[in-house]
């Protein structure tokens, strides 16, 4: 793990952005309300969120942090059927939140999966990606898509 001791506490956000593809039908049983295990988006939301808080748990290197914000958006597209997942990550400290906002995306992929293979075994996850971090020494970055 790297030692951080002697860096500057900043204010540091990072943005990660994924999806999960599916059929059509399965989008539609998700945005209707129909899908036997409960609100897909709402469980979605707070699997992401506790992921990102429990990061350093999941990746070795990785410290732990005193997140002051985390933030899910799922938004679904019909052509082609799918959930896009953006997650943004706040804290202010000596080290970045990327991880925990790509690992916030992962979870709530993965959560929506869960929620909804007994009707849909050939959704994807996938395209994920940091789009944008700022603070610390680096400064900011921005992904051109």
């Amino acid at each position: 793990m790297v030692d951080v001791s002697e860096k500057e506490v900043s204010s540091r956000i990072a943005v990660a952005r994924g999806s999960i593809h599916m059929r059509p039908d399965t989008l539609d049983l998700i945005l209707e309300g129909k899908v036997e295990k409960g609100d897909v988006f709402s469980v979605a939301r707070v699997a992401g969120i506790m992921a990102a808080k429990k990061t350093s748990e999941l990746i070795p290197m990785c410290h732990p942090l005193n997140i002051t914000s985390v933030e899910i958006e799922l938004n679904p597209e019909k052509n082609p059927a799918r959930v896009e997942i953006e997650a943004s990550v706040r804290v202010s400290g000596k080290t970045g939140v990327e991880m925990e906002a790509m690992t916030a995306v992962s979870v709530a992929g993965l959560t929506i999966y869960d929620m909804c293979k007994a009707i849909d075994r050939e959704m994807s996850i996938g395209e994920i990606r940091l789009v944008k971090k700022s603070g610390g020494k680096s400064g900011t970055f921005i992904r051109k898509e």
